[in-house]
Formats: structure tokens, sequence, C-alpha cells
């Protein structure tokens, strides 16, 4: 088994998903876009792709023509049916791959905040919100649903949280790899954008703190429950 995880900054990593991941679908592999060619990396190859997020939108492949090439990427795990997982900018590039609109949504949601499940949500690896929808979103885009896929999760700024494509394809607007260490790590690489949109740093680290256990156990019931799922199964 082995995972490749396209990582855009170092912060926005593999969070409390990274355990089950590295015990499950490792060794882990990551690649820091920026500094290695993304184009040379052979699609298929790995059992397991994560692409992250990160500060940059999916449509502004003119100013970062590496999203080009992740874009191929996907396109061709997409085609192939092979297990793929999108986080906010990488839930952006899978639908993108899958043809459909990636935009501005007008708004900013910045923050700890519930999520709603559609009755196929609740049926999905995110039922670990169900009965507890604390969730934190960190974004400004959102996307259209891609043809066949499945709405699992809303919020009333964001309608497309989260879709699944089959068994093996999910895309997460929201953060559901939260709960892990080193949010701090958040607040300084975000500090110009979080004071623009005039949010407490003080008061978002006291719920982040506050949430973290709680998040860290959804965050690994998620990913344990996707991992199950797939089909051939991982781990």
């Amino acid at each position: 088994m082995s995972t490749l995880v396209l990582s855009h900054v170092a912060f926005e990593d593999l969070g409390a998903f990274e355990p089950a991941i590295s015990r499950r679908a490792g060794p882990v592999r990551v690649c820091e876009v920026g500094l290695e060619n993304v184009a040379t990396l052979d699609p298929l190859a790995p059992d397991l792709v994560v692409v992250l997020g990160g500060p940059i939108a999916a449509y502004e492949t003119e100013d970062y023509p590496f999203l080009a090439d992740e874009i191929a990427v996907i396109t061709r795990r997409l085609e192939a049916a092979r297990p793929t997982l999108g986080i906010c900018l990488g839930a952006q590039l899978i639908a993108r791959a899958a043809g459909t609109l990636v935009r501005s949504s007008g708004t900013k949601e910045i923050g700890f905040a519930p999520i709603t499940l559609t009755e196929a949500g609740r049926e999905s690896c995110l039922v670990p919100f169900a009965n507890n929808p604390l969730a934190l979103h960190w974004h400004g885009d959102t996307f259209d649903l891609p043809e066949g896929a499945v709405l699992l999760a809303s919020t009333p700024d964001c309608t497309n949280q989260a879709f699944s494509v089959g068994p093996n394809v999910v895309g997460f607007q929201f953060h559901p790899e939260a709960g892990g260490a080193g949010f701090d790590r958040w607040l300084i690489g975000h500090a110009v954008e979080l004071r623009a949109a005039g949010i407490d740093v003080g008061e978002l680290r006291e719920e982040a703190e506050l949430n973290r256990a709680d998040l860290a156990r959804k965050a690994d019931a998620v990913i344990n429950r996707w991992l199950d799922g797939l089909e051939p199964r991982i781990g």
C-alpha cells in the first residue's frame, strides 16, 4: 500500500487523518507542490492520493500553472476510479477535474460552525458528524456539484460542503481532518486573511483548543469509515 499527498502549504497537512492513513495506506509520500514537479508523478501508482488545502484558488491556473498538472493527475485518478480524497482546495481541484465550475462564493467562511448532513451524508463516512456537527471552515470559494456526484453536507453559506463520486472519490470543502496538533500554524500562515476578515485570533485559538479532542475523534472515525468503504479495500 502507498499514499501520495499533494501538499500546498506545510501547516495544512493530514492533521488527525494522518495516523489512520499511515497505518492503513502507508507509506505516505508527501509531494510539496512548488518544490516538486507534479507533472512527473505517475497518477496511478499510489493506492491512495490525498490533495490538501491551500490559500490559492483552483481556477488560478495562470498564476499557478502547477494547478493544471494537479488537475491532470486527478483526472487520471477519476477516470480509473482510484481512491482519491480532496480537502478544501483539494476538493475544488477534484471538482475541476470532474469538469465542473469552481468560483468565488462571495463570502468568507472561516471558523467553527456546524455542517448539515444530507440523507446520503448520514449514510456516508461523515456519519460521525451527525450528532456533533461542529466543523472547521476556511474558504471563500465554492464549486458546482460534479456530474454523478452525491451531495453529503451543506452549510447556510455553502451548499456544496462535501460530495462523493462512487465509493472511491470524496471531496470536503470544510476541514474534517482538523483536531491534530499545531493549530497555531494556521493562525500564523493565514494572519493577513484573518486580519482582513476581522476575526479575533485569540477567540479562534480558544475555540480550536476547546473542541480539539472531539474534532480529532471525529476525524479518525471519518477517515477509517471511508477507508473501510473503498473498492478495492485499503488496509
